[in-house]
């Protein structure tokens, strides 16, 4: 009996469509990662412009009472 050695080379399709809906289901869970951050990153950046002005403010009371 002879067997008859396939040597495999490249992808099925199957295994294409499962990489890529692998890397969609990645890239979906990501972008909603990255949304909750760049709110947190508004809300901080509006508490620093804040704390900023209060800072800037008691500067100018101070030294117009020093000077």
């Amino acid at each position: 009996m002879r067997r008859i050695i396939k040597s495999r080379k490249g992808f099925t399709l199957v295994e294409m469509v499962l990489v890529i809906a692998i890397i969609v289901i990645l890239a979906a869970v990501m972008i909603m990662g990255v949304g909750k951050y760049l709110t947190y990153a508004k809300t901080a950046q509006s508490d620093l412009k804040s704390h900023m002005d209060a800072t800037t403010s008691i500067a100018v009371d101070i030294e117009a009472q020093v000077g």
